[in-house]
Formats: structure tokens, C-alpha cells, sequence
């Protein structure tokens, strides 16, 4: 894309700041077995061949990244890891990733991948050797007592979950050494998750090294809440994942009080000072933005997560208006983590209104890229309307009209009043 290469290079624009990644997870996408409870439910299958067929979806949508949710062998959700040299069986094997890496290579996709670095699972090896007393034990936080009994840190009270000791130059070595082997492997951009309950000082004891040899490498924490400028800083990381806006975004949308998200958005140009924040409307964790506000107020979550400042993402499915809720039980992520057909000719058709509205609204993103690092400037608030301008560093300007009323719809134009593009859609 030359033109844009142009843009970019007159904007100072770095491909990080213009990549627009489609997250995937990958053992929903693929029908893996995400609880397996047999060995056969285990056996080595290529489903990561099963994403090549969508990257020209992805490429046709107007992205040019690929967020990969967990890849490595795991117990279960993929959020447990056994082992972060190995890609999990029901995904395939280091050969499948290439193939994988390979097709995104040859379409300018970037890859990211999904680093559990906070916790494993109790399969992980070394944990079993330092319950066992047979090494490793500084990895982990580990206590014994007097009668013989251990005990260990559970992330979030999750016994499956034992927590890594991010004091542990044991540790700092090996996240280190997981990074750079997955880059040298194709990767370009790493995901922490759960990066929020992990010291931003261990990241400056493991970024550096990979800096060195990526500097290239994009580097964005999965963080909910907290001084998200400080986090970046005292981290190294490169951006954080904006839930203050999600919730801001599909809170006003279903309550009726777009005062709600004026005031994230004042937030939002404080965070653009000094990084520019991972935005989204949905992902793995949450309920998808259709089930929160219906199609209509779908519609329009998608409108503003494309006209303000960030590096956007969209979950796969909410391109095509899925639904799902997320629920607090065992397997109550399953509805939000569904398997997709075997290629994009198999969607029902009922969604595509919403491919083809993303489509638009990544075009306008494309033909201002200075949209990066846009503040936004309230000029209406109201409860049921919102109107704002997206503002450069050099002035450039887009006016962006938001309405619950009498139908929910929303107006696009540029700074010279022409009409880019009108949103509506009802339920």
C-alpha cells in the first residue's frame, strides 16, 4: 500500500501504530476440545491450518494483524501452560505455526502472540519439581510447614493456576528466552496477559534484552485498571489494553448517558500523551458488544472505536454482529469463544452489514492514519446524543455525530463538511 506507506512516513507513522489487529482465539476458531478428557482428545491435529483460510478475510476487512490467543501446550483454556516451547497438540506443531506464519508473511500480516507469563498450570514441569523439592523452587512462591504440608500463590485463588515469582532471575530468564524464540519463529508483537497483577519492574529486566534484538517488537500488557501512563513507563511496554474506554463505550450506549463516555474520552487524551492504548469493543473475556446493545448500538461502539485515538482490535465474530454472553462458571467463556466454519463462504450472511460497515469505517482510518494519536474534542453532550471532533497534531480534523434518536445512527464527516459515512442499523 504505497499511498499509505507515504502517509505514514509523512505522519512519522510506524507500522505499529497502523496495524489493525483481528483477534482470534485460536482453540475456539478451530473446534479444539478445550477441556479434553481423554489422551485421544489430545492427539497432534493441525488446526492453526484452519486460520489461513480467513486471512483474506482479515486483508479484505482492511486489518493487517493477527492477535493469536494462547498457542502453547496447556492443560485446558490455554491459559494454564505446560510448556512455552510447544505449540499445543489439538493446535498442531512447530511445522502448522509456520504454515501459519508463512501464509500471514506472504499477506503483510503481522503475528501476535498471547504470553501467559503471569502463571502456568500444575502440569508445568518445574512447578512439579518445586512441589516435589527437586529444584526450580525459586520460580515459584512455595511454603512448607512444619508437618510436611505445601502450599503455593494462586493467581486469582485458581489452584490450577500456580503463580510464577517474577523475583526469580530464573523466571526473567525464561521469559526472556520464550520471546525472542517465538519471534526468531515469525512473531512481531507479544500480548502479556494479565499484566496487571505482574510488577511493571520485571518487565525492565526482560524487555531490554528482547528490545535489543526486536526493536521493531510490539509490546502491549493486558492491564484492566490502574495509572495506565505509569504502567507503560515504569514497564517498557509499548501500550495497554483501554477497558476504561470499552466499559465508557458500551455502558453509554445501554444506559443512555453519552456523558459517561465524554468523560472516558477526556481520559483517553491523557493516556494519548504518552502512548497510544490498545482499543476494542469485545475480546475473549467479555460479552460480545451485540448481546450489551444490540445491533443498532453495535454499530455504533464500532464507529467510535475507529474515529479516536489507538490501535484498535476487533474479536472475531463481532465483525459479523455475533452474539454471546460471558458468564461467571466453569466453561462460561465457551459462548464467547466459538468455532468458525471452515472458510468465510460459510458465514450465514446475517452479519455481513457489519463486515461491510467495519470495512468502511477501516477506510476512513486507512486515509487519515494521524487518527493513531487523535485527541478527541467534545462539541455536543448529551444523554442520548454525542457529538465530537477527532483532532491531529497537525490539525487535521474528522466531526463525528453520535444519536440514540429516534433510532440509534451516527454521521461521519471531514473537515470540510463532506459526509464520509452514515451509520444505522436496526435491531
Amino acid at each position: 500500500m504505497p499511498d499509505e506507506e507515504n502517509a505514514m512516513s509523512g505522519y512519522g507513522m510506524s507500522v505499529n501504530d497502523t496495524t489493525i489487529w483481528w483477534q482470534v482465539y485460536p482453540l475456539g476458531f478451530t473446534g479444539a476440545p478445550i477441556r479434553p478428557s481423554n489422551e485421544g482428545e489430545r492427539a497432534l491435529t493441525p488446526r492453526l491450518d484452519a486460520i489461513i483460510p480467513w486471512l483474506d478475510y482479515l486483508i479484505d476487512m482492511g486489518a493487517n494483524g493477527l492477535l493469536l490467543g494462547p498457542v502453547f501446550a496447556s492443560e485446558t483454556h490455554g491459559y494454564d501452560t505446560v510448556d512455552y516451547y510447544r505449540i499445543d497438540s489439538r493446535l498442531g506443531d512447530d511445522a502448522a505455526f509456520d504454515r501459519l506464519i508463512d501464509a500471514c508473511r506472504s499477506r503483510g500480516i503481522r503475528v501476535m502472540l498471547d504470553g501467559v507469563f503471569n502463571h502456568v498450570g500444575r502440569s508445568f514441569p518445574a512447578f512439579r519439581d518445586a512441589l516435589a523439592g527437586h529444584g526450580h523452587e525459586s520460580m515459584f512462591h512455595i511454603t512448607r510447614n512444619a508437618g510436611g504440608g505445601v502450599d503455593y500463590r494462586r493467581f486469582e485463588g485458581h489452584p490450577e493456576l500456580p503463580e510464577l515469582n517474577h523475583d526469580s532471575e530464573e523466571v526473567v530468564r525464561l521469559v526472556t528466552d520464550v520471546m525472542l524464540h517465538w519471534l526468531r519463529r515469525g512473531a512481531s508483537a507479544w500480548r502479556l496477559d494479565a499484566a496487571y497483577a505482574v510488577s511493571p519492574a520485571f518487565w525492565t529486566r526482560v524487555l531490554p534484552a528482547v528490545r535489543r534484538e526486536f526493536p521493531d517488537v510490539w509490546i502491549m500488557g493486558e492491564v484492566i485498571h490502574g495509572d495506565y501512563p505509569a504502567i507503560v513507563r515504569q514497564s517498557g511496554m509499548d501500550s495497554l489494553t483501554q477497558y476504561e474506554l470499552w466499559k465508557a463505550i458500551w455502558s453509554s450506549l445501554e444506559s443512555a448517558n453519552f456523558y459517561e463516555l465524554d468523560w472516558s474520552l477526556k481520559r483517553h487524551n491523557e493516556f494519548l500523551e504518552s502512548f497510544a492504548p490498545q482499543t476494542f469493543v469485545g475480546n475473549h473475556d467479555v460479552t460480545r458488544i451485540a448481546s450489551r446493545v444490540g445491533d443498532a448500538g453495535a454499530s455504533l461502539a464500532m464507529t467510535v472505536l475507529f474515529t479516536v485515538g489507538g490501535v484498535p482490535s476487533i474479536y472475531y465474530g463481532d465483525e459479523q454482529a455475533f452474539r454471546g454472553v460471558k458468564e461467571d462458571r466453569m466453561g462460561g467463556d465457551d459462548a464467547v469463544r466459538p468455532a468458525f466454519p471452515a472458510s468465510p463462504d460459510d458465514l450465514p450472511g446475517t452479519g455481513e452489514w457489519m463486515y461491510r460497515l467495519i470495512q468502511g469505517l477501516i477506510g476512513i482510518r486507512r486515509r487519515n492514519p494521524w487518527l493513531t494519536h487523535a485527541m478527541t474534542t467534545p462539541v455536543t453532550v448529551d444523554n442520548r446524543r454525542y457529538a465530537y471532533d477527532a483532532v491531529g497534531h497537525g490539525g487535521e480534523r474528522l466531526h463525528v455525530e453520535l444519536s440514540l434518536d429516534p433510532a440509534p445512527h451516527a454521521v461521519v464527516s471531514g473537515s470540510d463538511g463532506t459526509v464520509l459515512m452514515r451509520v444505522q442499523h436496526g435491531d
